[in-house]
């Protein structure tokens, strides 16, 4: 029976993982001291924590924030789009994804060149904004739901992961399932989806969350307040300081109506976040094979 030995290491060993120990807390301070503040800020009374700063006293606690935002129809408006976008966005994306790559995964398809250039042309080169709005608008698309699900749900990276993972698939999967009498695009749902699991489960969370944290494209194609996600409504809290109609309108001072504000900033950044922290454990075991597998050879 092996025992276990403890390596070791040399001074100069022992320095150098010592700095990047030390860098590495630092880097995570730097990312855990400011989310805890928000946390902790979204429960603070307004006025202690403008005069005082964050305050451990209970008495000094309040629910008030989280009850206005709840509270407000656009939030949960905001919310309910940005859910269904994100879910929709998801499905949509992988499934072309899973497609394309699928094909350029196998060297005997014909073309799979000229497609790899094109694709790659489509990574670095761009119509530009003006362009892209042309033909959004020219295809009829502008302030529907089709102007933010369909224009960004190929991405070529995405395909490139996605097609990396195929090939590092054995090829007697394919060979066992013709011999069973299987097509192309039975083996394809059948053996290949199953499969790839690790690779879906991490092209679904990024395209989730970049549909999730994006506002841009709604910003511009968007004019219905009802279609508007939830970062749209962030923005007019956080960046605009303008709170929705409703949220402070019970408040008589300009200067509370301001503190109110303020913690309301806080109170949205943590609602707006729940999803994705959920969301993450979850995934967390499929990002290491589904990122690294095919990506060394031997």
């Amino acid at each position: 029976m092996e025992t276990s030995r403890k390596i070791k290491y040399s001074r100069i060993d022992r320095l150098i993982l010592g700095i990047a120990y030390a860098l590495l807390s630092l880097f995570v301070l730097s990312i855990v001291i400011p989310l805890i503040y928000v946390v902790l800020a979204s429960f603070m009374d307004p006025t202690v924590l403008n005069n005082q700063g964050l305050s451990f006293r209970i008495k000094d606690w309040t629910l008030d924030a989280y009850r206005r935002v709840l509270e407000n129809e656009m939030i949960w408006r905001g919310f309910f789009n940005s859910f269904f976008y994100s879910l929709a966005f998801t499905a949509i994306s992988v499934f072309i994804t899973l497609l394309a790559a699928y094909p350029m995964s196998k060297k005997e398809f014909v073309g799979r060149n000229f497609f790899n250039v094109i694709f790659l042309i489509t990574m670095f080169f761009g119509g530009g904004m003006i362009p892209t709005f042309i033909l959004i608008n020219r295809l009829h698309m502008v302030n529907t739901v089709w102007a933010i699900l369909i224009p960004g749900a190929f991405n070529v990276w995405n395909m490139i992961l996605a097609r990396t993972y195929y090939q590092s698939i054995p090829k007697e999967l394919r060979e066992a399932s013709s011999i069973d009498g299987a097509n192309e695009i039975q083996h394809f749902f059948k053996i290949m989806i199953p499969v790839c699991k690790p690779i879906i489960a991490v092209l679904a969370l990024w395209s989730f969350v970049g549909m999730w944290n994006s506002y841009f494209d709604a910003l511009i194609y968007l004019n219905d307040a009802d279609l508007q996600p939830l970062q749209l409504v962030l923005r007019s809290i956080l960046v605009q300081n303008t709170p929705q109609p409703g949220m402070i309108a019970d408040i008589q001072s300009t200067a509370e109506m301001a503190k109110v504000a303020e913690q309301l900033k806080y109170a949205t950044i943590v609602v707006s976040s729940l999803p994705l922290l959920i969301m993450y454990p979850f995934f967390q075991k499929y990002f290491d094979k589904g990122i690294m597998v095919g990506s060394v050879k031997g």
